[in-house]
């Protein structure tokens, strides 16, 4: 994300020279603004005069949180297509090692509703041999619960990628979570 001077600044066609010259600050100063040093005091005045802003337009607030591990904990549900039960370990790992309340909160409903497939799925594999003696059918049923329930995962893990993306959410998930 660019930094909010270092765009006001584009906008007005200016340099980082001239922005320095106009303002009486030091082209290091500049620069260190728009590396992400906070600005305050004296700086932020000056710089939103220059700009010809308020103060409160520079100062960076953290709307859109951080949600990249949450990012990492819904695509870590993938490993569930290749190993057993791998689409609940993972995350919950992912999950409880992460220290931010908000990506915890996020890996916890990822990692409920994975839990819910995963034991539906074993429930329906119990259930498949059963069926198939009963009724006499040589095609191993089994087959045709995998093949849904793990496409379904993967369209969760998708849905809720983009969904994390464009609004920082979860897209599907459980009304109460089971963690």
């Amino acid at each position: 994300m660019k930094n909010k001077v270092k765009l006001l600044r584009e906008e007005k066609n200016m340099t980082q020279n001239e922005l320095a010259e106009k303002s009486g600050l030091s082209l290091r100063t500049i620069q260190r603004i728009e590396a992400g040093n906070i600005l305050k005091g004296h700086t932020l005045k000056t710089i939103a005069k220059t700009l010809e802003t308020d103060s409160e337009n520079l100062i960076f607030t953290n709307e859109n949180p951080e949600i990249e591990r949450a990012k990492l904990i819904n695509l870590s549900a993938l490993s569930g297509l290749i190993v057993p039960f791998g689409s609940i370990i993972l995350p919950l790992l992912l999950t409880y090692k992460t220290k931010d309340h908000l990506n915890k909160e996020i890996g916890k409903q990822i990692v409920s509703v994975q839990i819910i497939l995963s034991l539906l799925l074993s429930v329906i594999m119990i259930i498949c041999p059963f069926v198939q003696k009963i009724f006499s059918v040589k095609v191993p049923l089994f087959i045709f619960p995998l093949i849904t329930i793990l496409s379904l995962k993967l369209l969760i893990v998708i849905v809720n990628g983009i969904s994390l993306n464009k609004k920082q959410e979860l897209a599907i998930k459980l009304k109460t979570n089971i963690l």
